[in-house]
């Protein structure tokens, strides 16, 4: 299966732990934080995910590891940094992932791609 230039390869994987009675800000953070991740270029899919009431996951994921150090160095994750002392109970943990496969809608990032096993 051919793999674009666009395509997806890269990802990072971020685990937050709110303090207790953070949990919602940390929610409400996340939630809007969506629309600094619109406004990378880079950055092809951006999840925040919550799994219990005080544990959340950023994913990220993108096409190239210069888009991931350019997310890295953005305000995206800036804006997570400048909140962590006030709102997580311990430091982010922030793990560098490939992606192994994924499927997304066509119009998210192109028609070179759905479904696929890298």
């Amino acid at each position: 299966m051919s793999i674009g230039p666009s395509s997806p390869n890269v990802a990072l994987v971020a685990k937050l732990v709110a303090k207790p009675d953070q949990a919602d800000e940390v929610s409400t953070f996340l939630a809007d934080a969506v629309r600094l991740a619109n406004q990378e270029d880079g950055t092809i899919a951006w999840f925040a995910l919550r799994t219990d009431a005080s544990t959340f996951w950023i994913v990220d994921v993108f096409a190239s590891e210069r888009d991931r150090g350019r997310h890295l160095d953005g305000a995206t994750f800036s804006a997570v940094l400048d909140r962590r002392e006030r709102l997580l109970d311990e430091p982010p943990e922030i793990l560098r992932a490939e992606l192994l496969a994924a499927k997304l809608p066509k119009s998210s990032i192109g028609d070179d791609w759905a479904v696929h096993g890298f």
